[in-house]
């Protein structure tokens, strides 16, 4: 039933708008000094699946590069524990992802877990977050006023529900480009694809299969 819902959000969301925009994928833990894990994303701003490897640098950072097919969705990211209390902790990550709309984000990380038999419950942990997130030159040339760049703000949340299964939704608006798709001085299109100012742009929505670690260095 969850899947299902999942994937009925997911085609929605598609629909609404992709935006050619790549996030960096979430593994709701804390960094293993020495663990590498990997695993798969299938998003609604890639729509081809992108394949992702997080490493623990220490027990505070790790590490993450993911790749797309060809190269869409391509990306590096880091993270930083900067909090940790019980069942609570939150992160600090920064991220470049390579597309047609390329992008720098800035994300801070909220999770919490559930517990199980008096004990954290690794496979039941939601997040929520917010982000900036920065076009520093979009697909389409602006030739009114400003420049190319794209720079928007918004929220996301997002669940672990199974050893498996993960997913993540948000927005993120660039105030300039508003909401009005015949903006002039901002486009929302360009020859009917997404602008780095388009609505969709903004969206983010992506589905997480997690694959567990690899050999412990």
């Amino acid at each position: 039933m969850i899947m299902r819902n999942l994937i009925l959000l997911f085609i929605a969301m598609y629909l609404w708008g992709a935006g050619c925009a790549s996030h960096p994928p979430v593994l709701p833990q804390i960094p293993v000094e020495g663990e590498t894990n990997m695993g798969f994303s299938f998003a609604a701003e890639n729509v081809i699946p992108v394949i992702w490897w997080r490493h623990g640098l220490n027990q505070y950072t790790d590490m993450g590069l993911k790749l797309g097919i060809p190269l869409s969705g391509t990306g590096i990211d880091i993270n930083r524990v900067l909090m940790k209390k019980d069942r609570r902790w939150d992160v600090l990550n920064f991220a470049y992802s390579y597309s047609p709309n390329s992008s720098f984000d800035l994300t801070y990380y909220m999770f919490k877990g559930s517990k199980r038999k008096g004990q954290l419950n690794p496979y039941n942990i939601g997040w929520t977050g917010a982000r900036v997130m920065i076009i520093p030159d979009g697909r389409f040339e602006n030739p009114g006023p400003g420049n190319d760049r794209s720079i928007r703000f918004g929220f996301l949340f997002g669940r672990r529900f199974g050893y498996r299964w993960g997913f993540e939704a948000g927005y993120f608006h660039d105030p300039r480009a508003g909401f009005d798709p015949k903006n002039e001085d901002y486009p929302h299109t360009d020859n009917k694809w997404p602008t780095q100012f388009s609505r969709g742009t903004g969206l983010s929505m992506q589905l997480f299969m997690y694959l567990g670690p690899t050999k412990k260095s």
